[in-house]
């Protein structure tokens, strides 16, 4: 075990001691713990018990809401016997609701006939309806679609050459329900029954719409980790009108990612009839769906319908494509109105944004939106343009540059913060609500009832940020206890202790309070579009939003600008100019291997050579067991042998010393991907991240000098008379390729000067 650790800075390491912190983090080599790792196998008939759990939980919690076909449904099903239970499970957990019954055949079921025949009998199977043909022609193979096609003259033309696809156009264009209900095929199929209600009982569980149990198998092979925040979950309805029009809103926007133009149409007509919305919950759906109906409609070109959609939802989502569609129509007069009754009483800081910005310039003159008027007062700063892929990356090493501390904090430090801050509240406390152990965001901070429920408790907490130190002891107390608990707020990570002292002594506490105070209130407003990186040193504390050529700033971003200045926290936006800097700094790597399989194979040397100004400034290398044997043919090449590396050190005892040489300088290789796979992959095993940005020589000269019949290493350096006395070994070969790296850097430089 290693206690979490991180390189924190002069400033903020004396608010960090005052604070006893005992956390730590598995540092276990990642083949020993994948040795140790269970190997879970499944109990038999798991399924039927995921279903059972399901099936109780909703009897216990659900039973006010169930109408008398849910209450028959799960009285039938305990009726059936122990067969016939397996193969409708066994069904509800296959994609698909129409199924030949030929390929329902398992083990503990032995007598599948009767099985059938039972279910069928109960109503939990069906035959085939017309409703049910195209799902079932879907369903068939090729081949099988050309033998239930046979005996009709209509197929002549069909070809088995032809690809599935067009033999289910013409299964379609040929074939009518009739034909199939005539065949002796028709025995052969079954279609799961009874849906409609197992699917309400699925909703009243999981809260979304699901096919199935098969995330309690996940749950139980540990794919899907669960938390074990309260003992009790309670109902998440307390009505069956609750329940039934959230229900009917969840399955009308799943149903509205298949839905066809004329659907939406008719969809469109009958909003005014759809179930009233009695709970926040129902109406998020509401208002998600007509957003999502209107959207659909406007691009269908369905534009008066689309108008009457959102003029019956009430999100500032509809509101905006409201105002839009209507100024496009010339209705000025009427836009005005909204616009200013949005602005006096806004929905929300995003609409009081939007509802200001589109008045200023369309009633008031004004050229440009105050996203375009931000991005252009920003600062520009230069960037070398091999970080082009990594925009914040080269901008946090500029800053490194100036003196700072920097951390790419973006939406993860405010997360963090509150969700550490509050975790009692979210999710332990009697008021925290969740609903069964799979959900990791409770509903309150998806309705926004969040602060409400627990003022008294969240002002309390905020006020102990006056005193940075206490402060710091309460988020080390509750990082030490839930680390690596599974949460909807934020991911765990070791660096959590790199920014949280200097942060929590430099942030001014009512700043602090007042960000987190409004995080409470809209979190799902508020948990994203926070600036790119956190900056810190000796006496300053700053927020940068990072912008590279064609980025614009994004509304809720400019909100979340607006928040941390109006705070009292320095906040700015910089754009970045694409530069060839010859401060960057570059680590050129070469490595050698058992193999050519990242995967599979493992290092035997790393050669390393940092570069900066044109000039080699460090060199770094070392043997490496690979705790594999090295092939003859891999000994021939490279002169590395099985004895050599005997005595070596494994990659986990180097890999500290190698990635504290990388710092953070950008990763150069002849072949960058072979090098840097190798290596991020060493750093996978010991359950690290190794992430560079990363510049191959090899493709850079193709770009740079063009003509050469053969851009491998040794022929480059046989035309430019680079040394290469001991090719194959790594440091040998990173030496040379860093001089290919001087090379195609004064060949940018000649190009930026033209």
């Amino acid at each position: 075990m290693e206690a979490l650790r991180g390189s924190r800075s002069d400033a903020g390491r004396s608010l960090e001691d005052t604070a006893q912190s005992d956390f730590a983090l598995d540092q276990t080599p990642y083949e020993e713990r994948k040795s140790l790792r269970p190997q879970r196998e499944l109990p038999q008939l798991y399924y039927l018990t995921h279903f059972q759990e399901m099936l109780d939980f909703v009897r216990e919690k659900y039973a006010h809401v169930l109408d008398r076909d849910h209450h028959d449904f799960l009285t039938d099903f305990d009726a059936l016997d122990l067969e016939a239970k397996c193969l409708f499970v066994r069904m509800v957990n296959r994609k698909g609701r129409v199924f030949e019954t030929a390929k329902l055949r398992y083990a503990e079921i032995g007598d599948l006939p009767d099985a059938v025949s039972k279910l069928r009998t109960a109503g939990f199977a069906n035959a085939v309806k017309p409703q049910d043909f195209e799902e079932l022609l879907q369903g068939l193979s090729k081949d099988a679609l050309l033998q239930l096609m046979a005996p009709h003259l209509e197929t002549a033309g069909a070809k088995r050459s032809w690809p599935k696809a067009a033999v289910l156009e013409h299964a379609r264009a040929t074939l009518r329900f009739e034909h199939f209900a005539r065949s002796e095929a028709v025995r052969c199929f079954v279609v799961q029954g009874r849906p409609a209600a197992l699917e309400f009982l699925l909703y009243l569980y999981f809260g979304r719409i699901e096919q199935g149990v098969t995330r309690f198998a996940l749950r139980d092979l540990g794919l899907v980790r669960t938390h074990h925040f309260k003992a009790d979950y309670e109902a998440r309805f307390e009505t069956r009108e609750e329940a039934t029009a959230s229900y009917f809103y969840a399955h009308r926007l799943e149903d509205l990612r298949s839905a066809t133009d004329e659907t939406c149409l008719l969809w469109a007509r009958e909003v005014p009839s759809w179930p009233q919305a009695p709970c926040d919950a129902a109406e998020e759906l509401r208002d998600s769906l007509l957003h999502a109906l209107g959207s659909r409609l406007e691009k269908s070109g369905q534009v008066d319908s689309a108008l009457a959609v959102y003029s019956l939802g009430g999100s500032p989502l509809c509101n905006e494509r409201l105002v839009r569609l209507r100024y496009a129509r010339g209705e000025r007069d009427q836009v005005r109105a909204m616009l200013e009754a949005m602005m006096a009483q806004p929905a929300s800081d995003l609409e009081a944004l939007f509802a200001q910005d589109f008045y200023q310039r369309k009633f008031k003159g004004k050229r440009t939106s105050a996203l375009t008027d931000r991005l252009r007062a920003a600062e520009v700063i230069g960037v070398d343009e091999s970080l082009r892929n990594a925009p914040e990356r080269g901008a946090a090493d500029y800053f490194r540059r100036q003196g700072y501390e920097v951390f790419q904090s973006e939406n993860s430090v405010w997360r963090a913060l509150f969700g550490m801050l509050f975790w009692e509240e979210i999710y332990c406390e009697a008021g925290a609500s969740l609903h069964n152990a799979f959900e990791r965001l409770p509903q309150s901070l998806k309705s926004g009832g969040f602060y409400e429920a627990f003022r008294e408790r969240i002002e309390a907490k905020l006020a102990r940020l006056q005193n940075p130190a206490s402060a710091l002891q309460t988020l080390l107390s509750s990082l030490s206890t839930n680390y690596g608990t599974p949460n909807g707020i934020f991911r765990w990570r070791p660096t959590i202790t790199d920014w949280l002292g200097p942060f929590l002594q430099k942030a001014p506490p009512e700043a602090l309070a007042s960000v987190l105070r409004e995080m409470c209130k809209d979190y799902m407003g508020r948990k994203d579009g926070f600036p790119d990186l956190m900056l810190w040193n000796d006496s300053d504390l700053r927020f940068i939003e990072i912008k590279s050529a064609g980025d614009q700033i994004r509304r809720n971003q400019l909100m979340q600008l607006d928040l941390l200045a109006r705070a009292g926290f320095t906040v700015e936006v910089k754009r970045v100019e694409w530069i060839i800097d010859p401060e960057q700094l570059y680590v050129v790597v070469d490595v050698e291997t058992t193999g050519g399989r990242a995967a599979r194979n493992r290092v035997t040397e790393i050669g390393a050579v940092k570069v900066q100004n044109g000039e080699v400034i460090g060199k770094w290398q070392s043997l490496i067991n690979p705790q594999q044997a090295i092939p003859a043919n891999i000994t021939r090449l490279t002169g590395i042998t099985n004895a050599m590396v005997a005595g070596a050190p494994v990659f986990a005892e180097i890999a500290d010393d190698f990635q504290d040489f990388m710092g953070n300088a950008i990763f150069v290789a002849h072949n960058v991907r072979f090098d840097y796979g190798f290596i991020s992959e060493e750093f996978r095993r010991l359950d690290r991240r190794f992430r560079h940005p990363q510049l191959c020589t090899c493709a850079s000269m193709r770009t740079l000098y063009k003509g050469h019949k053969s851009y491998s290493l040794g022929s480059l350096c046989s035309t430019y008379g680079i040394e290469l006395k001991s090719h194959h070994r790594a440091l040998c070969d990173a030496e040379a390729a860093a001089e290919l790296l001087l090379l195609i850097n004064a060949r940018r430089l000649e190009a930026a000067s033209r």
